[in-house]
């Protein structure tokens, strides 16, 4: 490891605009706002600044620095990216180290002060010890470009560095193409990096499109702040990546994530389709429908990122909007699909925009006169907490979580509090809980993919369990309550198969509890070679008793994964 690594480290810990090598002065980290901080107990001599330079630079950057040249230069560690930029006057070397994503080190370290400001030696009074110079200015913004408003320095700094050359209407132009012809093919991603073409994920599967080039730098720095409203550039410059939704009329939304990756600027663009989407279309069954109609309870709908969590409570308040006449609230980061007024009123607010936090938003709600929330996703624990009281209190709450089965979600509410208050949560969880809608998507034969839901229902048996913290009986509850609507996961991937819509190993892929879905394809007479051969399986697995002569020795069923 570089000694320069751990000065580094904390630069970018601290977010800090650079670190300053003067020889005969301690390193000093630029903050933003405030004084340089020393990061060295002493003054570091020349040979110590080549020493510590000769760890990272290049070799062709070795031999100008020892034969008294300056240079410019990147070096890589698992910190980032940063930029180096080395001069030599007649008073010594003079070193700055800021975070580079683009390589224009002029916007990124500034213009060093001049040569007998910045280099000159330190003064030496009359008992011989060294003083440190002045502080050294911060870097300052190149010319074309607004000063800093409320908040100076490092944020405003960063934005600059990531502005680029390319005009802002063409780039435009660049990204609204691309994201047309993902929803023309029908994907549901758009993924752009740095040195790669643009990719789709289209049924589940990445495919780059063809006939376009890997995209460059500064063209995709253009694209993404083209779009990119002010207030996410600046959570973008201070935190190197922001969530926030675009939309191209007449084609369809877009819930976007720019973030900052080894080689620079990256982005995901996720399709949210311009028409609401009903539960009829969903197939959603009629007794989940029927808990849009419940005066008051929470109702959450969890499944892993990309599982259409989204787009089921859409159809979900879609159904509310239509049937009833009442006040709809909902709270998003970022706002996806858009609710026009039908029999409701629906007010759409999104974190970060109209409001600080879910957890603001849901207090506020209450003033707001509700009759409908939904809360994007359950991030924290006293958003949670707030959600639960609301439920309980006359109002009807939809939510998410990223659980894969109802019983999980259970436990993962429950031990989101502490020890002494999860009693009080299960006891208040059992009364305001009515159902649970746990999705997966698998994909279809044929092309195309659909939702696999697990349903679980409030009613007495359920609610005691819960209230009793015997969860681990929720599955044994819900398996025997098909009657009333409940189905698990393994049920409905079952069905999916024995369908013929689903293939038997996507549905093995899907399924969290593997061991009991794979009895049950055997059951069914389906083919689960897939498992034998991926296991590996042979005479060894024979089980106790071995086979019957004749008979094929039965595979042993794998682990559960």
């Amino acid at each position: 490891m570089a000694q320069l690594d751990r000065l580094l480290s904390v630069m970018v810990t601290n977010k800090a605009d650079s670190i300053q090598i003067v020889e005969g002065d301690v390193a000093k980290m630029l903050m933003a706002v405030g004084e340089p901080r020393p990061m060295t107990k002493a003054p570091l001599t020349g040979p110590q600044v080549l020493a510590l330079l000769s760890e990272i630079a290049p070799t062709e950057d070795r031999a100008k620095l020892s034969s008294g040249q300056g240079t410019t230069f990147r070096y890589d560690n698992e910190d980032g990216t940063f930029g180096v930029r080395v001069r030599k006057s007649d008073t010594g070397w003079m070193v700055s180290l800021a975070v580079d994503a683009h390589g224009d080190f002029q916007r990124m370290t500034g213009s060093f002060r001049s040569m007998g400001d910045v280099g000159a030696a330190p003064a030496t009074p009359s008992n011989g010890a060294p003083v440190a110079p002045p502080p050294l200015a911060a870097p300052a913004a190149p010319a074309g470009f607004a000063a800093a408003s409320a908040t100076p320095g490092l944020r405003q700094s960063r934005i600059i560095r990531m502005q680029s050359t390319v005009p802002t209407e063409e780039a435009k132009v660049e990204i609204d193409a691309l994201l047309t012809l993902l929803v023309q093919k029908g994907g549901s991603d758009l993924h752009l990096r740095v040195g790669e073409p643009p990719v789709i994920r289209l049924h589940g599967e990445m495919m780059r499109i063809e006939g376009k080039r890997p995209i460059e730098d500064e063209m995709l720095r253009a694209m993404l702040f083209a779009i990119m409203p002010e207030k996410n550039k600046m959570e973008f410059a201070e935190t190197n990546d922001s969530d926030y939704a675009y939309e191209i009329e007449g084609v369809a939304r877009y819930r976007a994530n720019a973030m900052m990756e080894r080689k620079g600027m990256a982005a995901v663009f996720r399709v949210i389709p311009a028409t609401v989407v009903t539960v009829e279309q969903m197939k959603v069954t009629q007794e989940v429908q029927n808990l849009c109609y419940l005066t008051k309870g929470l109702v959450l709908v969890t499944g892993p990122t990309g599982s259409g969590k989204s787009t089921t409570l859409c159809a979900l308040v879609d159904l509310v909007n239509r049937s009833r006449t009442d006040h709809i609230i909902t709270i998003e980061d970022p706002i996806e699909f858009v609710h026009p007024n039908k029999n409701c009123i629906v007010t759409q607010r999104q974190v970060g925009v109209h409001t600080n936090s879910f957890k603001s938003a849901l207090r506020a709600a209450l003033r707001e006169d509700p009759d409908i929330i939904l809360v994007g996703e359950l991030r924290d624990l006293e958003t949670t907490a707030i959600a639960i009281e609301t439920a309980e209190t006359g109002h009807l709450v939809f939510g998410t979580l990223h659980t894969t089965t109802a019983p999980s979600t259970v436990d993962r509410i429950i031990d989101q509090f502490p020890a002494d208050r999860q009693d009080q949560v299960r006891t208040m969880l059992s009364e305001s809980l009515k159902g649970v809608i746990s999705q997966t998507l698998c994909k279809k034969i044929g092309g195309g993919r659909v939702a696999a839901r697990e349903i679980m229902l409030g009613m007495p048996a359920i609610s005691n369990l819960i209230r009793e913290g015997k969860t681990f009986q929720l599955p044994g509850v819900i398996q025997t309550s098909k009657r009333l609507g409940m189905l698990t996961l393994n049920d409905a991937l079952i069905e999916y198969v024995n369908d013929k819509v689903v293939e038997p190993k996507e549905a093995y892929m899907k399924a969290v509890e593997k061991v009991g879905f794979l009895n049950q394809l055997r059951q069914n007479g389906h083919d689960t070679s897939f498992i034998e051969s991926e296991e590996g399986m042979g005479s060894a697995n024979t089980p106790p008793g071995g086979a019957k002569p004749g008979e094929k020795t039965p595979a042993r069923p794998p682990l559960k994964r």
